[in-house]
């Protein structure tokens, strides 16, 4: 359940073609233009236990995350898979860039298990290709093991952590998210966690599906 960016070049640092995977629960859980990861980051109780965002640290992560980013079903959508410095070059040019995306671990019971990226989609290549509104946030997402899609936790979370950023962030009127429209389970678990289906956007590297999660409906849908 990933957006992508919409310019594969000029993103802020950010993933080419991320895309999205089923994903499924566990059966034994053992107004500034810089992103703050601190306003989204929990924790949360959710239906699949307690979540947070924690930002990514090069140092502790880098090697998860590239393990991550080979995965088949990863890398065929982010366009990350090889040695650790392309993963380590995808996340430095956020954690050094402007701030306008912020690369975080999805931690859920004391167990990171997801990737995500949480950036100004009014800031970003993307508002070329919709009705941007200031403050629009955006989010991508990829659920790190085999073990954890297909099942429904990426709806859970992407409803937690879409309310996450509203709540950190109250100018926020909405989130928006881009995933492939041929990932149809990314598209479903969008929907699923609350988002609307709001228009097909022709991206650089994709037709994408334009989901738009909006404060004033997040009681409702």
């Amino acid at each position: 359940m990933q957006g992508q960016p919409a310019d594969p070049v000029a993103g802020a640092g950010r993933t080419r073609r991320p895309g999205g995977h089923p994903v499924r629960l566990r059966d034994d859980r053992q107004p500034a233009a810089r992103v703050s990861a601190t306003t989204v980051h929990g924790p949360a109780v959710t239906l699949a236990g307690e979540f947070r965002l924690v930002a990514v640290r090069i140092a502790r992560d880098l090697a998860l995350l590239a393990r991550w980013m080979n995965d088949p079903a990863v890398a065929a959508f982010w366009e990350l898979s090889g040695p650790d410095t392309v993963t380590e070059a995808h996340l430095r040019a956020q954690l050094d860039g402007p701030g306008h995306s912020v690369p975080c671990l999805g931690v859920l019971d004391g167990t990171p298990m997801s990737y995500w990226e949480i950036y100004r989609a009014d800031l970003d290549p993307l508002a070329r290709h919709y009705p941007a509104r200031p403050l629009d946030a955006g989010v991508h997402l990829l659920l790190g093991e085999t073990a954890d899609r297909g099942r429904g936790l990426g709806r859970i979370l992407l409803r937690t952590v879409a309310d996450l950023v509203l709540d950190g962030r109250p100018a926020c009127t909405r989130v928006v998210a881009e995933p492939d429209l041929r990932n149809t389970p990314s598209v479903a678990a969008f929907l699923g966690a609350g988002f609307r289906y709001a228009a097909e956007v022709d991206l650089p590297a994709k037709r994408a599906a334009l989901m738009v999660r909006d404060r004033s409906l997040r009681n409702v849908l």
